[in-house]
């Protein structure tokens, strides 16, 4: 073993969390938690890993942007041709977490995936940046390519075709929501006592409220 990795840790003391201070539905709780960092300041705090899987369970993650939430879910938009497109569309289950180091914070979330629909899809591909919109027509995600030149090359290109005009959203690229079924707040605390409050989505859509040991 590394010693110089081993010894690598921080004592989590800023604050606690206990089932009295968390909200009916975690929801209500995300929304406490996410204005907290909010006003925090956290640069890329709507950063969060995105974690699935192949039909056969093989897993796979990486960081993606949260863009936007309600009780109905948790968005974030890719290239559906993309490895974590064709994962989720043969095993619609995905994991998220997002980690607040600056707050001492994590909260993981499971559920299940569906496609954002059309119109919202569309409504958010016109507010990306001119350059983010030709850059989803130009990538053919994940794909193996020969060099960079090859993307910059289809950049430039279809800069020319739509200059001053109308983008339109690609068909191979949208929205996905992860609807939770669980949903843990996890807010760091000395000698690795960590608080874990989880929320269990149960068969009559209510939520269950337990405490995880560390």
């Amino acid at each position: 073993m590394r010693l110089d990795i081993a010894n690598i840790r921080k004592d989590y003391k800023l604050q606690s969390l206990n089932e009295s201070d968390c909200a009916y539905n975690p929801f209500e709780q995300f929304e406490k938690w996410w204005q907290q960092a909010i006003h925090s300041e956290i640069e890329e705090v709507n950063a969060m890993t995105l974690a699935t899987a192949t039909k056969t369970g093989l897993p796979s993650a990486r960081i993606v942007l949260l863009k936007d939430y309600s009780k109905d879910g948790f968005v974030f938009f890719t290239n559906y041709n993309s490895h974590k497109g064709h994962e989720l569309a043969e095993n619609p289950h995905a994991a998220l977490v997002f980690f607040w180091k600056e707050l001492e914070r994590q909260i993981r979330i499971e559920g299940i995936v569906e496609k954002a629909s059309v119109e919202e899809s569309d409504t958010y591909f016109q507010q990306r940046p001119e350059g983010s919109r030709i850059g989803a027509w130009a990538s053919p995600q994940s794909r193996v390519i020969k060099n960079r030149n090859e993307i910059e090359l289809a950049v430039q290109k279809l800069t020319q075709q739509y200059e001053g005009g109308f983008i339109p959203r690609p068909n191979f690229w949208g929205g996905f929501c992860v609807k939770p079924v669980m949903m843990e707040f996890w807010q760091g605390r000395s000698n690795r006592l960590h608080d874990r409050i989880q929320y269990n989505l149960q068969a009559n859509g209510s939520w269950e409220k337990v405490r995880l040991a560390p």
